[in-house]
């Protein structure tokens, strides 16, 4: 039985903390061996079905791709930009997998190094006490926590990061919502599409290193990015004449994900 409707849950999921030559969209009717539809095992050995992504979410900024990488991280490390929105896990020979990312504003609220100190498959989630103070009709029922599922605003994985042995609160996990990959969203850490965090986790180990850029940090290594009208984060230099350049103070990207 399912705690919660279906439009609870798609609120709960904002509030939750390869090829090799990328594509401009995914071709029509044509989805990705690993963005397939797929049968999982839940918290309990229950199967839980996860969809297909749909053709529409895939785009040269939200596929999984092997591409090269120019940072100074070593091979076995995670590099996460929250503000080109991409997740590296560098691989050796100067390459990289690159996935796209949903970032909610607790995903640039943490900058610097940290580990992946814990993993877990269709993680538990339990809202914070300033979240059931400011909306106790939504969040007091879940007060003692909501067990991990398909509702469940964690998705299929969960990766925990954690500096100097206390833990961040800052996550890299799945989604119910997969329209959100690429894009900012109003709340939440860092998202990837649940096929993509069941790949990471199953190839990232406990003790892994992570790197989470700041802003000026992506502008060295991505270069200036700007909104698309479709709310992706674009190189500057990719996209319409008509679409604003962020400014270096405060970015459309900020704005959205502190709203």
């Amino acid at each position: 039985m399912r705690i919660l409707p279906v439009a609870l849950a798609v609120v709960l999921g904002l509030a939750a903390c390869a090829p090799t030559t990328p594509v401009a969209t995914a071709p029509s009717k044509f989805v990705p061996t690993y963005y397939e539809a797929r049968t999982d095992s839940g918290p309990n050995g229950e199967p839980i079905e996860i969809k297909a992504v749909k053709t529409a979410y895939l785009n040269e900024r939200t596929m999984r791709t092997t591409v090269p990488y120019n940072g100074p991280e070593s091979a076995g490390s995670i590099v996460v930009d929250p503000y080109a929105r991409l997740l590296y896990y560098v691989q050796a020979g100067g390459m990289a997998e690159r996935y796209g990312v949903a970032v909610g504003a607790a995903g640039k609220n943490f900058a610097g190094n940290g580990t992946i100190a814990r993993k877990a498959a269709w993680p538990s989630w339990t809202p914070t006490q300033n979240m059931v103070n400011s909306q106790p009709e939504l969040y007091g029922s879940l007060k003692g926590g909501m067990k991990g599922g398909p509702d469940n605003p964690l998705g299929s994985r969960a990766l925990y990061l954690y500096q100097g042995g206390r833990d961040t609160y800052y996550r890299i996990h799945g989604t119910l919502d997969p329209s959100s990959i690429g894009k900012a969203t109003s709340a939440g850490c860092i998202r990837m599409f649940n096929q993509d965090i069941i790949d990471m986790f199953d190839r990232v180990p406990n003790g892994t290193p992570v790197h989470v850029r700041t802003r000026s940090e992506s502008v060295r290594y991505e270069g200036p990015v700007v909104e698309s009208p479709e709310g992706y984060a674009l190189p500057a230099n990719q996209t319409p004449a008509t679409t604003s350049e962020m400014a270096p103070g405060v970015s459309p990207v900020e704005s959205a994900v502190q709203g």
